[in-house]
């Protein structure tokens, strides 16, 4: 991640929740107090995001003394101090809920893709997110998924060619949409259409998808989709695909599989910053 877009996201969640100070900390403690504090986990999981959650600390102090103890992409056990922060004693309470907020949520979001990886070890397939993310945090929580061993579907609409349902029906159907965007688009970019039904996985093979989304199917008629495809494009499985179903949805044969639920509703990880 660049450090100028890291520091854009922390500007902003520091005019948030100072926009005239902090009058708790600027009546109680001295201007030149100096402390040491420490993050530690209060539950286990994968961590994700100490560089943003140091950054955070250095805008407020550029002479804090920082020294993490993990890295992103460890598996840490409950109790694990994972960082310690010297600096103006100011600076680290001003900086310590912006930091934590980020850090426990992309910490909650590596902690569920790398649950979901290890329920699918053995199985040829790809575990990715979706553009279910928190507005303006996108690319710190797909850094997340990627600290925990996944991978990242599109950025952004401008990334490449996903024809959903609405725009079937706006386009007048599959072929028809596939064809308007294949004379519109470099050679370099892919197309991918969403089909619910086996119907729409063989339009869309026929009008030259490169990837076909199995949205919301069973398992079984997935299986079937599979083996109509044939490799003769990347089939992807979503909807509503948790840990406990992802095993099965990997049985299909699907070549990826994207969760939605890795960023738009995951859980923070438990982590408490305290003085010494």
């Amino acid at each position: 991640m660049d450090t100028w877009m890291v520091r854009e996201i922390l500007e902003r969640a520091f005019r948030e929740d100072m926009p005239m100070g902090d009058i708790t900390t600027e009546c109680t403690v001295p201007e030149d107090e100096i402390s040491r504090a420490f993050f530690v986990v209060k539950q286990e999981g994968v961590i994700a995001g100490l560089d943003v959650c140091m950054e955070a600390f250095k805008m407020l102090d550029p002479e804090v003394k920082l020294k993490p103890l993990v890295r992103d992409g460890d598996f840490v056990e409950n109790g694990t101090r994972i960082l310690s922060v010297e600096g103006n004693s100011r600076a680290l309470l001003k900086a310590e809920r912006t930091a934590l907020n980020i850090l426990q949520r992309l910490s909650g979001i590596a902690t569920i893709t790398r649950l979901c990886i290890e329920k699918i070890i053995g199985y040829n397939v790809r575990v990715v997110d979706t553009r279910k993310t928190t507005p303006g945090l996108r690319i710190l929580e797909k850094y997340a998924v990627r600290a925990g061993g996944g991978s990242n579907h599109r950025f952004s609409l401008s990334d490449g060619v996903l024809i959903k349902d609405n725009h079937i029906k706006a386009a007048g159907g599959i072929s028809k949409a596939v064809k308007a965007a294949r004379s519109s688009i470099p050679h370099t970019v892919k197309i991918e259409v969403e089909a619910e039904t086996l119907e729409q996985v063989q339009e869309s093979l026929d009008s030259g998808a490169d990837i076909i989304m199995l949205d919301n199917m069973t398992t079984q008629l997935m299986k079937q989709a599979v083996e109509l495809v044939k490799g003769r494009a990347l089939t992807e499985a979503s909807g509503n695909i948790t840990p406990e179903t992802i095993q099965k949805t990997a049985s299909t044969g699907v070549d990826i599989i994207s969760i939605g639920a890795l960023t738009h509703s995951v859980k923070a990880m438990d982590i408490s910053m305290k003085f010494e």
